[in-house]
């Protein structure tokens, strides 16, 4: 270890450990400008993705002309990704500067639970908001008795407790850890916390992940192609009365389905990427440097941040919402009351 130590200052480089402990894990030294700039910017996505998944949860919570069944499922997504923000983003970019783990073994374990369940919570919500869109679009007279709050309400449950019970599963049962411990990897150093990137979760990952972007991918080209043939229905109509009939019924149609196309898009952008890293680096032992590692996770991270601005932003009565919140305040009892619709 000394000589090690002497011949890297011969060559000007400076090694730094995370404990001083036999194994511990490496510490990453950057120049003070890196390392501030890397912090700021890990803080600022972390600031846009609390601050703007709140003011969702606001919005959709005050205003009673918002207490729809979709609004409640964008409501309980939005409460996964600003949760995600709050208890997992500040410790992973402490891990990503850092390269180590500060907190122990304990709440490294309990942190990749949170991160699981949030990121996990968040894309099934955005299957079943698919699944909504597809109800309004496809079938829109029965669209009020198909999805009902009590049917939002029971695919919000699914969409939490489905992750919790997976991730439980794999990350506090014994049983599944001791039979199945050839495919997991041991942490390699002290000050590690990667628990769930080893063969069996980079498998199990995948289809997990991946199963509900198929639904929403299948629902988008099916809403997609019904959309345009309403479209051109409406318009040849309006060509034959000589009238323009439901042109804002068939803008709003469209609308909807360039929303949820943009979102899988970006979904899919935002996620692929890391989780085809996982699963193939899990056949070539583990050889994707660091640096690359934390780039691909915290651009997943980034679909949480866009979530708002997807599916909210673009909407006239958020921006109307929002300005009354901003001008007239949460508690004034007669905002809440106001039709944001008209």
């Amino acid at each position: 270890m000394g000589s090690a130590q002497s011949r890297s200052a011969e060559k000007g480089m400076l090694i730094a450990s995370c404990y001083e402990v036999n194994g511990s894990c490496h510490r990453t030294l950057h120049p003070f400008g890196v390392h501030l700039a890397i912090y700021l910017a890990c803080a600022l996505g972390t600031l846009i993705t609390v601050l703007g998944n709140l003011l969702v949860v606001i919005v959709v919570s005050h205003f009673q002309a918002l207490h729809t069944p979709t609004n409640f499922l964008l409501l309980s997504l939005a409460l996964a990704d600003m949760l995600l923000g709050l208890t997992v983003l500040p410790f992973s970019t402490i891990r990503s500067v850092e390269s180590c783990w500060y907190f122990g073994d304990d709440f490294c374990k309990l942190h990749t639970f949170l991160d699981t369940l949030f990121c996990l919570t968040s894309i099934f919500h955005l299957c079943f908001i698919s699944i909504d869109r597809h109800c309004a679009i496809c079938d829109p007279l029965l669209y009020p008795t198909k999805f009902t709050l009590r049917v939002a309400c029971m695919c919000i449950g699914v969409g939490w407790a489905v992750p919790m019970v997976y991730t439980s599963v794999f990350l506090y049962t014994k049983e599944i850890a001791e039979g199945l411990g050839h495919f997991l990897q041991d942490v390699p150093c002290v000050g590690s916390c990667q628990l769930l990137f080893n063969k069996l979760w980079g498998w199990l990952n995948f289809p997990v992940f991946f199963f509900p972007c198929l639904i929403t991918i299948a629902l988008y080209v099916k809403i997609f192609t019904v959309a345009n043939k309403q479209a051109r229905l409406i318009n040849n109509m309006n060509k034959s009365f000589g009238a323009h009939l439901h042109r804002g019924a068939s803008r709003s149609e469209r609308r909807a389905a360039k929303t949820l196309g943009v979102a899988v898009g970006v979904y899919l952008l935002c996620w692929l990427p890391f989780t085809i890293d996982t699963m193939i680096d899990s056949l070539l032992n583990f050889i994707t440097p660091p640096v690359l590692f934390d780039t691909l996770i915290w651009f997943a991270y980034f679909n949480s941040a866009c979530n708002p601005l997807i599916y909210v932003f673009s909407y006239h009565w958020f921006r109307k919402a929002v300005k009354l919140v901003l001008t007239q305040g949460i508690f004034c009892s007669r905002t809440s009351r106001v039709d944001l619709y008209q």
